[in-house]
């Protein structure tokens, strides 16, 4: 099956490319390099050892993707394409909707017009807003706190209505919790532009010194240590998902899953787990609660497991140990978001 893989260069595409090779299948990345580094496909040729198909351009360049489609006999397309910055989505909302919805708007009339009708989404647990309880389950219902998470929501119920309207599309809403960690070869991985949005990269970045200390806001939530309790995953156990979705679209028309470990981990947790990897120290300091911030967020699992046959391996231990061998590798190069 030939793949193809929207913003596929970036930092969950690439350990996906990755992913599709190991199973055999042929993905083709599709990057216009906006938040992303070329270096990558250096490595991902690299480690796989077979060439990298590269389309230069932007997947709202309608006639561009279809070309692309057909040029390419793409069978399936994984739209990781778009931007993703919470406070960025707060002060630039008119490119999160250009960026996000009209791009994902565009693609779907690209693989309208050529008979590409199977789609796996990168989606989000923003859709969730504040849940009232956890661990969340996918019919929860749906809200939103800033623009980023909005247009998740309204790209979700844009693909609900296509599959409605036209039972030929095959499409998997895939909503991602908290994916930290790297590929284990260190090659490749999370390298934030400016500072981090994650607490993960913050805390590499704090014990290479790159910055002084962690903020940690808020200590008096209802959590066994005061911080907030996140759901984390491996980036690697991610790809997987991706994988499992493909297959499952082969018997659902559409399906909705979480993609999490099912567990939560609190902010000194993590803090503690990276010390160990890391042997290093991460020295942080206690702040005010930010606004909008909840004590715990954390997936129910079973449906994946259930229709995906799906489920994370790696523990947060192995988060740490790899985001450690990528931090520190000599190839991180800053200013690329891999």
């Amino acid at each position: 099956m030939n793949v193809l893989l929207t913003g596929g260069a970036g930092y969950i595409g690439s350990h996906t490319y990755l992913a599709l090779i190991v199973y055999g299948l042929k993905p083709v990345i599709l990057d216009d390099f906006s938040n992303s580094s070329p270096t990558v496909l250096e490595r991902l040729e690299l480690i796989s050892h077979k060439p990298v198909v590269c389309e230069l351009g932007n997947v709202a360049d309608l006639p561009f993707v279809e070309a692309v489609i057909q040029r390419h006999k793409i069978q399936a397309v994984i739209h990781f394409a778009g931007s993703k910055a919470v406070g960025e989505s707060v002060a630039l909302p008119l490119r999160y909707y250009d960026n996000n919805v009209v791009g994902m708007t565009r693609l779907l009339q690209a693989m309208e017009k050529t008979g590409c009708r199977t789609l796996v989404f990168s989606s989000s647990a923003t859709v969730y807003g504040d849940p009232a309880k956890v661990p969340i389950t996918e019919i929860f219902p749906r809200s939103h706190t800033n623009p980023y998470g909005h247009t998740k929501l309204v790209i979700e119920d844009m693909l609900y209505a296509l599959q409605a309207a036209d039972s030929s599309w095959k499409m998997a809403v895939l909503r991602y919790f908290n994916p930290v960690g790297a590929h284990p070869s260190g090659l490749i991985g999370e390298d934030p532009q400016g500072p981090p949005n994650n607490l993960m990269p913050y805390i590499a970045q704090v014990a290479v010194q790159q910055r002084p200390i962690l903020n940690v806001y808020g200590n008096d939530y209802p959590t066994p240590d005061g911080t907030g309790v996140r759901d984390y995953i491996h980036v690697q156990d991610l790809a997987q998902g991706h994988i499992a979705a493909l297959q499952a679209l082969t018997s659902h028309g559409i399906l909705t899953v979480n993609l999490g470990t099912g567990r939560g981990y609190s902010v000194l947790e993590v803090v503690k787990a990276f010390e160990r990897a890391s042997g290093k120290s991460v020295p942080y300091q206690f702040m005010p609660r930010r606004a909008g911030d909840v004590a715990q967020c954390y997936a129910s699992t079973a449906l994946a497991k259930q229709l995906l046959g799906w489920e994370a391996q790696l523990d947060l231990d192995s988060m740490c140990a790899d985001a450690w061998r990528w931090q520190k590798g000599s190839g991180n190069v800053s200013g690329s978001a891999w």
